[in-house]
Order: structure tokens, then C-alpha cells, then sequence
């Protein structure tokens, strides 16, 4: 069980810390509850027990707090004479050895000032600030400073996570935070990110997949505080609407990077209000958001010509236009997803292959009316492609991986899952390269059935290959993967050996059970 229930007690302090960070402030003031030292580390039950009691007594400000300079209380059982002693003075029996403890720390504090300490503690994660917030008054103070606390992520106590615990974290933060992620947090809602917009000005980042109860009142909020913001994720935020686009074009208008994935309701009107007011942007992630369209995408490809990263997986409307219109406007696209936007034709391959010559990405899964001609056109100027997914483009032939083998010498990943046509004259192309040899690092093979042993004989000379899928190609022998194994000994081959019917041979094959060989 993981807690931060601590920090939804209604006593801690709610005094806000001060907008501007500064790197050696000690004041319990600039007290704030984030974390710079890396992600949250999974503890066993145990220790989350201890976490728990750390969190309450670190973040406990409460009335009861009688120190003279400020500092928290450090007492986990709450009596005064500790805190005043500074150390955990449970018994008379400890005694001693605290006194020994306590001159040690007396003399660290000494030795080392307190940038050092500062800085020292800036590489901690949140767990261990809080345990050093419990050694001494003084070390409560420095572990509690904004300037080590800039980053929170709290996905790791999702399930536990309620509105309070957000609303006290921001207001011992304030402008100290920069970025938070509350991913999957499902029980905030409107009224604790209201005071979280009102207190942390200086948000740049804050991430909100999956919290399914923010409306658009959230982004009001934000678009009314939080003018800094240059990350925001609402992705399976499936209350947001178009007016959440429009109040963030107004009041957020250094966006850079926005996701709305699965936000059904959002149409091409607020993407038309946010390509006006945003535009920096320079990745915008809708997967699954079916009522984007054609129009859509042309307000954004003309307003904000700085995007690089364009992911449309699912928006089932795209056609050829909007290809044309990103690739016309946007000629610095890096990555692109269009994947299960069954209306594009090779017209939008030949678009990209005229004007994107940056492209490094490019994911097409699904795309079955692509073939040959638009990825000759494509390979022909997109020399820096290195990540191609080509699954289920049934239509594509042996001629596309020659284009690609001679064109794209940079290809590290590439997918050729369920390309059905594909034989071992396009694994050759691919295979004896001179890019492939050097660079190509993951291939996906799954279910092409005219794959044999003599592809994986082809691969060989890929040096740096370290992953390949032989999911049901029926023609791969467990001696041709062991062949192949030989000569590439750090290479994962996930294969799978169900033939409903032995393939007809030459020379009979050995029958291998149902399982999943993975070596």
C-alpha cells in the first residue's frame, strides 16, 4: 500500500511559497513538497507504513508547531520536547546514543554550509528528503526547500491520491513547482486543480492522462493563472471540450506541447480557436479523437508552422488534404503518426516525400491503400527516416523494401507485420544494405507467410540487430533462428511455432508444440 494521505491533513499550513525560486532559500516559507531527485522508487508494504508516518510529520504545519525560527515540527509522534531536542527522544534508554547522533549532525552542519546541503539534497528522491527532513530542525528546513522540490510525480500513489492532497501540495509549492503529473490520479477533480492553478503560477508542465473527472473548467483555470504553460496533457480527459482549446488560446499562448488523445468531443472548432492563439506549438497528440478532420488540421498547418511532432492515430476522417497541408506548411515535421487513417492514398506519401525531408518517424500501421509507388516517391528525398511502421499495408511488395534499402540508409526500426507479400528478395534488400548493416536494430515480421529461413541468412551481416518478430510465419525453423542466433548472440528473436498444418517441404519438418519460444 503506497500513501501520501498526510498531505491531506487539514492542519498542514497553507501559507503559499514565494513565485520566485531561489536556489539557497531556507525559510520555512519557501517550504514546498516536489521533487527534483528522480522518479518515486516502489517500496514494500513496510516501508510504505514508514513512508506514510515520514509524509504526515514532514508536512505537518500545523498549529502545534512551536519552533522559534520557523522550522516544521519534526516530531513523528507529535510531542513538543522532541521537536525542541531535534531527534527522535522516544525513551530514556536512546538517550546517549542520540546525543552522540545529534552531535554528529551538529557537526555536519557545521563542516558543509548550506548550498552544499542544498545541493546534496537536489539528487534525493522524495522518500529520502523526507526521512533527512526528520534528523534535525535545521535539516528539516534545507531537505523542504523549494529549490530541491521543482518536480512532482505522483503516479505511483494514484489510487490514493484525493483533492486535498493536491490542494496542500500546491500551496506549501507555490511558484517553486514547475512541473507535475497527476497521470491516472482518477479521483481529482475541477476544485483542487483550481487551487492548484491559483497557487503554482509557474507551472510549465503538467500532465493530466486519465483523469477522467476535469472538465473544462480545469483549463479556465489554468488559461487564467498559469501563463507559463508549456505542457499539458488531458489525454482520456473525456469531459474536455472545445472550450478548454479556447480558453487555453487565450490565457496559455506559450503552449508548445498539448495532448488530447481520446477527447471525443472536441472538434474542429476549438482546434481552429487554439492554432490562432498558440502559436509556438510544436506537437499536437489526438489519437482517437474522431471528429478531428480535414479542416482541423489545415487551421493548425497554417497557424503553427513550427510543428514537428503530429500524432493522428484513429482520426478516421484525415484524408489526403490534410496531408498535403502539413507537409506544405509544416516542412520541419519530424514525427508523424497516421496510423488507422484508412482514407490516405499515396498522394500523402508523395506530399511528405517533396517536403518533409527532416521526417525520422513515420507510422502509417494500417494504411491499406499505400503501395509501392508512394514509398519509392517517399524513400527518394526522406533520408533520415529511422523509424517506418508498415503494418498492414497489405498492398506493398518486395519493390518497397529496395527503395527503402536504398533510400532510407538510417531505417532502426522497422515494421513489416502483416505485409503479406513481402518475401525473401525484400529481406535481401534490406538485409545486405550498408545502413541496415550498421544501424537497423529492430525488425517486425510478423504473420508474412512467404518469410523463410533464407531472410534470416540475409540478416546476418545487421550487426547492431537486436530484436526481431517471427509471430506465426509459418515457414521459420527453430534451426534457422538458432543459425542466426549464432552469429548475432545478443539478438531477442520472439517467435511463435503453432503451424495448424505442417507447410509442404522438400524435406519434412520437425512439428513443434504450441508455445512461445522467446530466446
Amino acid at each position: 500500500m503506497k500513501s501520501l494521505t498526510c498531505l491531506s491533513n487539514n492542519n498542514s499550513s497553507s501559507s503559499s511559497s514565494s513565485s520566485s525560486s531561489s536556489s539557497t532559500s531556507t525559510s520555512s516559507n519557501n517550504s514546498s513538497i516536489t521533487n527534483s531527485g528522480g522518479p518515486m522508487k516502489r517500496t514494500s508494504f513496510k516501508a510504505h507504513n514508514r513512508i506514510k508516518q515520514i509524509f504526515r510529520s514532514a508536512t505537518n504545519g500545523g498549529q502545534n508547531n512551536s519552533t522559534t525560527n520557523g522550522d516544521m515540527n519534526t516530531s513523528i509522534n507529535g510531542n513538543h520536547n522532541s521537536a525542541k531536542n531535534g531527534a527522535y527522544n522516544n525513551s530514556n534508554k536512546d538517550h546517549h546514543n542520540n546525543h552522540d547522533n545529534n552531535n554528529d549532525r551538529s557537526l555536519i552542519n557545521r563542516k558543509l554550509p548550506k548550498e552544499l546541503l542544498l545541493r546534496i539534497f537536489s539528487y534525493l528522491d522524495v522518500v529520502t528528503l523526507c526521512r533527512c527532513a526528520q534528523v534535525s530542525k535545521s535539516w528539516n528546513v534545507l531537505a523542504l526547500d523549494g529549490s530541491n522540490w521543482q518536480s512532482v510525480d505522483l503516479f505511483d500513489f494514484q489510487t490514493e491520491i484525493e483533492g486535498r492532497v493536491v490542494e496542500n501540495l500546491s500551496k506549501r509549492c507555490g511558484g517553486f513547482l514547475h512541473r507535475l503529473s497527476l497521470r491516472g490520479c482518477k479521483c481529482i477533480t475541477d476544485v483542487a486543480l483550481k487551487t492548484f492553478a491559483q497557487n503554482c503560477n509557474n507551472i510549465e508542465a503538467l500532465n493530466l492522462f486519465d483523469c477522467k473527472q476535469i472538465t473544462d473548467a480545469t483549463c479556465v483555470q489554468l488559461s487564467h493563472y498559469c501563463h507559463e504553460l508549456l505542457r499539458l496533457n488531458l489525454g482520456s480527459c473525456i469531459e474536455i471540450t472545445d472550450l478548454s482549446l479556447i480558453a487555453l488560446s487565450v490565457g496559455c499562448v506559450n503552449l508548445e506541447h498539448l495532448n488530447i488523445s481520446y477527447c471525443d468531443k472536441i472538434t474542429k472548432n476549438g482546434i481552429e480557436k487554439l492554432a490562432m492563439g498558440c502559436h509556438n506549438l510544436s506537437a499536437f497528440i489526438s489519437k482517437m479523437c474522431t471528429n478531428v478532420n480535414d479542416e482541423a488540421i489545415g487551421y493548425l498547418a497554417q497557424n503553427c508552422k513550427l510543428l514537428r511532432t503530429v500524432n493522428l492515430h484513429g482520426c478516421h476522417q484525415i484524408t489526403d488534404d490534410a496531408l498535403q497541408n502539413l507537409a506544405s506548411n509544416c516542412p520541419n515535421l519530424r514525427y508523424l503518426c497516421v496510423s488507422n487513417c484508412t482514407n490516405l492514398t499515396d498522394q500523402s506519401l508523395i506530399s511528405l516525400g517533396q517536403q518533409c525531408h527532416q521526417l525520422v518517424t513515420l507510422e502509417v500501421s494500417g494504411c491499406n491503400q499505400l503501395t509501392d509507388n508512394g514509398f519509392q516517391r517517399l524513400a527518394r528525398n526522406c533520408h533520415s527516416l529511422e523509424k517506418l511502421d508498415l503494418e498492414e499495408c497489405i498492398l506493398i511488395t518486395d519493390n518497397t523494401l529496395s527503395h527503402l534499402a536504398n533510400g532510407c540508409p538510417l531505417l532502426q526500426n522497422l515494421s513489416l507485420s502483416h505485409c503479406e507479400l513481402i518475401t525473401d528478395e525484400g529481406i535481401r534488400h534490406i538485409g545486405t544494405s550498408s545502413g541496415s548493416s550498421e544501424h537497423l536494430q529492430v525488425l517486425e515480421l510478423d504473420n508474412c507467410p512467404l518469410i523463410t529461413d533464407s531472410s534470416l541468412d540475409h540478416l546476418i551481416s545487421c550487426y547492431n540487430l537486436r530484436r526481431i518478430e517471427l509471430y506465426d510465419c509459418q515457414l521459420i525453423t527453430k534451426s534457422g533462428i538458432r543459425r542466426l542466433r549464432y552469429h548475432l548472440p545478443n539478438l531477442k528473436v520472439h517467435a511463435y511455432f503453432a503451424p495448424a498444418t505442417p507447410p509442404p517441404s522438400i524435406t519434412p519438418r520437425t512439428r513443434y508444440c504450441r508455445c512461445c519460444i522467446i530466446l
